[in-house]
């Protein structure tokens, strides 16, 4: 599903727009999984699954894999529907650099709800 990232959000032209002066490599953790995505003006420019040895990151979204399983449901319940949402109730960590994510909050948030599933 995760692979799907780049295909989703470069097809959208209003959330590239929004991205275009972003220029970022975030690792996104699901549970033991953990991806790392390279975004280039605002572009999905690459995605890559770990496991890596050092991976270099400028902020990391990490979360177990019932709760991004939740985030990702069609219709997420309260809790669950909002990256915010998620670290106001300890679901969500967030490491490192938080500038451009907290900068970008909106792409973030458009971008990672594009991997939600169809109703």
């Amino acid at each position: 599903m995760i692979e799907s990232l780049a295909e989703k959000a470069n097809g959208d032209a209003l959330l590239v727009h929004r991205g275009r002066f972003l220029d970022t490599r975030f690792l996104l953790g699901v549970g033991e999984e953990q991806w790392l995505v390279r975004i280039l003006d605002g572009r999905v420019a690459e995605v890559t699954k770990g496991p890596f040895v050092m991976p270099r990151w400028t902020f990391a979204l990490k979360a177990s894999a019932a709760d991004w399983d939740a985030f990702w449901s069609p219709n997420p319940r309260p809790g669950y529907h909002d990256l915010f949402a998620l670290i106001r109730f300890k679901r969500l960590a967030v490491e490192g650099d938080m500038h451009p994510f907290m900068a970008n909050l909106f792409y973030f948030k458009s971008l990672l709800a594009k991997l939600r599933r169809a109703a």
